[in-house]
């Protein structure tokens, strides 16, 4: 009777490794699945094997991943790079940072401003160094990104841990900055620099030849009109943070010698940073250029 049991019985370990290997080839077929459909080269003679019933949230994300890839005119040969560069910290196997976005982010960031730097060398010949700094720190500042993320509908395709997603992470300006950075790192390893470059011409090419915002925006402004009466440089400090952990609303006041401070408001310690020089400037007399957005 004892080797019949030991014969007939699976540790629990080893069910759970099956649950989890079916639940990943469910994903992979899925997967393989969905892109040959959306490429028409599925057919009933060609389809694929049934693979294990996957959860609706994991179906609603590989969905979501091949829909990226038909968005942003890239297949990944290595999906697992993909599966990473949207990987949130929070929804990593046991919290491992190494299995989540942020190392691609970094290499991705490295990358993102190699490849604009080039595009700006190259479309404004007769631009100064200073210029092309400018249009520069205005196409990878996180703003940018996020709306770059936006627009090709990045957040839909994220994994986020249950508690990112309760407050809001698909939305949250920060995260999809950090994977749209990501998402070019995770290019340039599975494709090289001509495929990091071709899409980042794709996603930032009109942006880079129509910015939405003025080149000498409010801070460049308020320093140099500060350096030209001899003043020292700016200093700004954070005078009150409030709202919820996920969308906060900051309040920055910037300071000069002899005057009083001025103060501004913004979703981020940046945009309040702006406000509150655009609002200096502006009580000096100084006429400040609005963009829009």
């Amino acid at each position: 009777m004892k080797r019949l049991r030991k014969i007939s019985g699976a540790s629990p370990a080893t069910q759970s490794a099956g649950e989890q290997a079916g639940q990943n080839n469910g994903e992979e077929s899925l997967k393989e699945s969905a892109k040959g459909l959306a490429k028409g080269k599925a057919s009933a003679a060609e389809a694929a094997p049934a693979a294990p019933a996957l959860k609706p949230a994991a179906r609603r994300r590989v969905r979501a991943s091949v829909a990226l890839e038909q968005t942003i005119g890239y297949h990944f040969k290595d999906e697992s790079l993909l599966d990473r560069a949207l990987t949130h910290v929070s929804a990593a196997a046991g919290a491992n940072r190494a299995g989540s976005y942020q190392r691609l982010e970094f290499l991705g960031d490295h990358v993102l401003g190699l490849v604009i730097s080039d595009m700006l060398f190259r479309a404004f010949p007769k631009g100064d160094e200073g210029e092309l700094s400018r249009r520069l720190a205005d196409l990878v500042r996180r703003e940018t990104c996020a709306e770059v993320a936006r627009a090709i509908e990045l957040g839909a395709a994220l994994r986020l841990g249950a508690s990112e997603v309760s407050a809001g992470g698909r939305l949250r300006t920060a995260i999809l900055a950090d994977v749209c950075e990501a998402l070019v790192g995770a290019v340039f390893l599975d494709g090289g620099y001509p495929a990091a470059e071709a899409l980042v011409e794709r996603l930032w090419g009109e942006r880079m030849r129509a910015p939405v915002r003025p080149l000498r925006d409010p801070k460049t402004m308020l320093q140099e009109w500060a350096q030209a009466r001899g003043l020292p440089t700016p200093t700004y400090t954070e005078v009150e943070r409030t709202g919820p952990h996920h969308n906060p609303e900051f309040r920055v006041a910037v300071v000069l010698p002899a005057r009083e401070p001025a103060e501004g408001i913004g979703k981020s310690k940046r945009v309040a940073e702006q406000a509150a020089a655009a609002a200096m400037l502006q009580r000096e007399g100084v006429r400040v250029d609005r963009a829009d957005g």
